[in-house]
């Protein structure tokens, strides 16, 4: 089996994926689309109570079970309050980097389920009006949202039906170039979504099981740190397929993929991140190992939720994570190689 032709697949998968709004609080739509991919590809799926979309694969030996997980939440904003001004006052939904959100395009979605188009701007914006347009602090108290609306007072922006409490879910910017990268917001960890539907693919397209029962597990509330409470009970190994992180005094590219020994919560488990090293090793997978000391997983929601199970973290290098985030085909690739890997799929 050629890998690469499943190229166009991931790209496209994520590019539908990306195109969603689906901040923390407000995944359903993310979760409708992997619930009608995966039931067109023949699997059976749910949704739990919590909003994560659960994906049952059977194994060649059913009798323990594994996971795989990557979570379909995203950053993003809530209205706070309106101004007299009627402009819309925020809060931030998980941890965006506020001030790359200076001038970027956004939509408020209300209650009633209407839509309106914005942009977030300094609430000194302009340079010729502003003597501190360039040195006011980018954050929630100096930054708001200009709706595409004519309105000028808080009760004209109350009459379109807009309330504290509505989501504001800003452009993601996909772009796929020529020479290979994947250039959006939410690559983390859309990203790898992608690559889990891509491996039902896989496995539909070749007939192929993996050697334990697996379940492929999209998380909706990763980015507020319980996305991986409510996984099924039973597994005892969760590979959680989440962004690997690229800078200063880590190793990875956006080429590779990742391998996480540790982040801030602490160590993921031995045993199975020396298999991860040993399986990228045997099949020539271009891979590192890493210390993320700024990150957390689904793997610390299971942890905490008190959970009996081993975990690790693998993902494609991810450049300017929270911000305009950028990949490599080939670190998705990699990523989509040892994720068969584990699972024994691998030809």
């Amino acid at each position: 089996m050629n890998t690469k032709q499943y190229e166009d697949f991931i790209i496209k998968t994520a590019e539908s994926l990306l195109a969603i709004d689906s901040p923390s609080g407000f995944t359903g739509r993310a979760s409708d689309y992997i619930l009608d991919t995966v039931r067109e590809l023949g699997y059976p799926v749910y949704r739990n109570k919590i909003g994560n979309v659960i994906v049952t694969v059977d194994g060649e030996d059913s009798e323990e079970s594994v996971a795989l997980s990557a979570h379909i939440d995203t950053l993003g904003l809530m209205v706070r309050s309106i101004t007299s001004e009627g402009y819309l006052m925020v809060t931030v939904v998980g941890g965006p980097i506020l001030p790359t959100l200076d001038g970027e395009y956004c939509r408020i979605h209300t209650r009633e389920g209407k839509v309106y188009t914005g942009t977030i701007l300094s609430l000194s914006p302009a340079i010729h009006v502003f003597p501190d347009s360039s040195t006011r602090p980018r954050d929630e108290q100096n930054m708001a949202v200009r709706i595409d609306e004519i309105v000028h007072s808080k009760e004209d922006v109350e009459a379109l039906g807009i309330r504290p409490g509505d989501f504001v879910c800003y452009d993601t910017k996909t772009t796929f170039t020529e020479s290979g990268f994947l250039k959006s917001r939410f690559i983390d960890d859309k990203g790898c979504a992608s690559i889990l539907i891509t491996l039902l693919k896989i496995m539909k397209d070749h007939n192929l099981k993996p050697k334990k029962k697996t379940y492929l597990c999209f998380s909706t509330h990763e980015e507020i740190g319980y996305g991986g409470a409510t996984l099924p009970q039973d597994i005892k190994e969760l590979l959680v397929v989440d962004m690997g992180c690229v800078g200063s005094d880590l190793s990875c590219t956006e080429e590779q993929v990742s391998i996480c020994a540790k982040d801030s919560l602490g160590p993921y488990d031995w045993d199975m991140t020396s298999r991860l090293v040993a399986l990228s090793k045997e099949h020539e997978i271009d891979a590192v190992t890493d210390i993320y000391p700024r990150y957390n997983s689904d793997a610390a929601a299971l942890w905490k939720a008190g959970y009996d199970t081993s975990a690790a973290l693998i993902g494609p290098g991810v450049h300017a994570s929270h911000g305009m985030e950028r990949t490599h085909i080939k670190g998705i690739i990699n990523t989509l190689r040892l994720c068969q890997a584990y699972l024994g799929i691998l030809e």
